[in-house]
């Protein structure tokens, strides 16, 4: 099996090769799959080969093998996400730009050989840096030592940031310098009653906000809908997205290599769905522009958000690509048209994360009742918003679906910063023959995770878990719960416009000033 030139440059640690007292040192790290070493053929740095006899591999716990040792007969494991220390006995180098050739055989895949260019960078020592621990940076030692650095440095004697109630070694891999927390308030809301496919039942809902009357006005939309039967959520789409842009000599070029990627789309999926049991290629949609191809790859997840997982994929993907295309001048993992944690229109069009609509028919009594306001203003009074909307060139023609995204976004241990894609919101309201309020909002870009990311860490797993959203399998409940909770927030902050009473309503639980 080939492993592309371009994947296997993923192995070389860049920024790593520095003088050591001995010669010249590099770091590889095994970031692709599990394999067995049976010799390293060469490496040359500026075209200049270093003896195997100089070449000495730094396993980590003190297992130094020099490259002599390593055949057939004697192979090592080199398992993923290892660490080793590459060291060539050799002169030191000046500082400047180096050409790095590396050659090595593995089992199952042969020879594999890679260049990649590095530096070697005046060392200047930072009279100031926050301290760090190489051996264990999530002790209770290295996090005390930070602590004291920030009261030194700032004079601030620090109370609430330093108490927290987990151990901060589950934080590896979601933060690094980890010194404390940020204690964000939690209301809940609810119960609120969903009739979905994946969440069907009363529901607790967890808010994490400084926003006064936020909690008060969703348990508000939160009576109504519940009142009138429930919420009814459907999840009509799912897609992660990564979108490279391939540049050509001209547009032709350009129009020949979408033909010839459509011709190969079977290998394509076998090469990026084999960098993970979870990501599954949907399709690609390509776009051209001047002498631009963007491709944008359409991924499921699982339960995961996926931006990583996608990327990977589609980076295995585009290795293989520009190792059996002729003609590609210019390539680019990410184009902008995946539009990560931004807004665009092309992710409302076309879905990234979990499209979802909530949907729901409130008596007119219930909200006369409950609201003081009639379906009729309601109605009205979305028409003359989606006008502003137009003029104004929003995302969402609703109220404030995104702070309900946001809050439960913090409070589940999801990436706050895909607000900027689940901000995007549609909503539509209309009367029934009955004189009643039909009202749905659709949102086209929630991006959730149940597993992964920062859905383990303490609290936020604890919020999961009182939804049983925790783990696999559940992210399509939460992208339903999630849904149904912004369209309560919609029905109530328009009531509360229509009939006058939100500044009112601000007045009364929003006055800390």
């Amino acid at each position: 099996m080939k492993i592309p030139k371009m994947l296997l440059r993923q192995i070389y640690t860049f920024n790593s090769l520095k003088n050591v007292a001995d010669g010249i040192q590099f770091a590889i790290k095994n970031r692709l799959t599990d394999v067995e070493f049976m010799e390293v053929i060469s490496i040359k740095i500026n075209g200049k080969e270093i003896p195997k006899e100089q070449i000495t591999l730094d396993w980590g716990d003190g297992k130094i093998i020099s490259a002599n040792e390593i055949n057939e007969q004697n192979p090592i494991s080199f398992p993923l996400r290892q660490v080793v220390l590459v060291t060539c006995k050799t002169e030191n180098l000046p500082h400047g730009k180096y050409k790095l050739e590396i050659a090595f055989r593995v089992k199952d895949y042969g020879v594999l050989e890679f260049d990649v260019e590095d530096a070697i960078a005046e060392v200047r020592s930072l009279e100031l840096k926050v301290p760090r621990d190489a051996a264990d940076d999530y002790s209770e030692a290295a996090v005390k030592a930070r602590q004291q650095f920030v009261e030194n440095f700032t004079g601030v004697k620090l109370q609430h940031i330093v108490n927290y109630s987990f151990d901060p070694h589950i934080t590896k891999g979601n933060i690094e310098n980890f010194t404390g927390v940020a204690q964000v308030p939690i209301g809940f809301a609810g119960p609120i009653k969903v009739n979905g496919e994946f969440a069907q039942g009363e529901f607790l809902v967890p808010l994490a906000t400084t926003e006064g009357t936020l909690v008060a006005s969703y348990n508000r939309g939160i009576k109504v809908l519940n009142l009138s039967g429930g919420v009814k959520t459907t999840v009509v789409a799912d897609a992660m997205q990564r979108a490279p842009v391939f540049v050509f000599d001209d547009a032709r070029a350009g129009r020949k290599f979408v033909s010839w990627v459509w011709d190969n789309m079977d290998k394509i999926r076998e090469e990026a769905e084999a960098t993970s049991r979870v990501a599954k290629l949907k399709d690609i949609e390509a776009y051209t522009a001047n002498k631009f191809v963007y491709l944008r790859f359409n991924y499921r997840t699982g339960d995961a958000a996926g931006q990583n997982m996608v990327g990977r994929a589609t980076f295995a993907a585009c290795s293989w690509i520009l190792d059996n295309y002729e003609g590609i001048r210019h390539f680019y993992l990410e184009s902008n048209f995946a539009t990560d944690k931004k807004a665009s229109q092309v992710n409302i069009m076309r879905t990234r994360g979990k499209r979802v609509t909530a949907e729901a028919i409130i008596p007119r009594q219930i909200l006369i009742e409950h609201m003081r306001v009639e379906p009729e203003s309601l109605t009205y009074h979305w028409g003359v918003a989606n006008v502003g909307t137009f003029l104004s060139g929003a995302n969402n023609n609703g109220c404030h679906s995104a702070n309900a995204v946001t809050a439960m976004f913090i409070a589940t241990g999801q990436d706050v910063a895909n607000v900027a894609e689940s901000s995007a919101g549609v909503v539509y309201a209309e009367l029934t023959p009955e004189k009643d309020l039909y009202i749905s909002l659709t949102i086209p870009s929630l991006i959730v995770a149940t597993y992964g990311g920062g859905t383990g860490l303490a609290t936020q797993r604890e919020c999961l878990e009182i939804m049983d959203c925790y783990g696999k399998g559940k992210v399509n409940k939460l992208a339903e719960i999630i849904t149904a909770v912004a369209l309560a927030g919609e029905i109530s902050l328009a009531s509360a416009i229509s009939s006058s009473d939100w500044v009112s309503s601000h007045e009364k639980y929003g006055r800390n000033r």
